[in-house]
């Protein structure tokens, strides 16, 4: 076994170049093993107000306070039910309101008032057309029909009962 050694260096005598080369290679796994890391891995600590998590702690709190709240109500709902020997109201009068009941009414009142206004102004309005003049043309078309009369005769009627910017004046 001695003989297959080969030291690295040249030397007089193998057998101690073996035994000091085995004590330094032993020295350096001892060192290797007891050796502290000079980086820090361990990775930074968390902090407490991070670990202890108050506002979950608080969002729950205000949970079970409203469960407690509700449980309650329900808890004296049960008790008047059963001091109330089983009567039930089962009359649903409820008032049927929108709402959007003003709104809707406020436009409505706006919309007629508008539609009486526009009315008023119609009927204030005076016909430009003249009824009388039409009124005298049909009985003169009319007349001429049951005469017997001819269709040029009725055109030369209408025709000498123009009407003129004069007529329309006049009345």
């Amino acid at each position: 076994m001695h003989k297959a050694y080969q030291p690295l260096k040249p030397t007089a005598n193998r057998f101690l170049q073996r035994k000091w080369d085995q004590e330094r290679y032993d020295e350096h796994r001892k060192k290797v093993r007891e050796a502290k890391p000079v980086v820090d891995t361990r990775g930074f600590r968390t902090p407490t107000h991070i670990q202890a998590k108050l506002k979950k702690a608080q969002v729950q709190e205000e949970r079970q306070a409203i469960i407690n709240r509700d449980n309650q109500l329900l808890a004296t709902k049960i008790a008047d039910i059963q001091h109330s020997k089983g009567r039930v109201d089962h009359q649903n009068t409820y008032p049927e309101r929108s709402l959007n009941f003003e709104r809707r009414k406020a436009r409505l009142l706006q919309v007629s008032h508008e539609n009486q206004m526009i009315h008023e102004r119609i009927t204030a309005q005076e016909s430009e057309y003249r009824r009388e003049l039409w009124e005298e043309e049909w009985k003169m078309k009319k007349s001429v029909k049951f005469l017997g009369g001819a269709p040029e005769n009725t055109s030369s009627i209408i025709e000498d009962r123009e009407t003129t910017d004069e007529d329309l004046r006049l009345q």
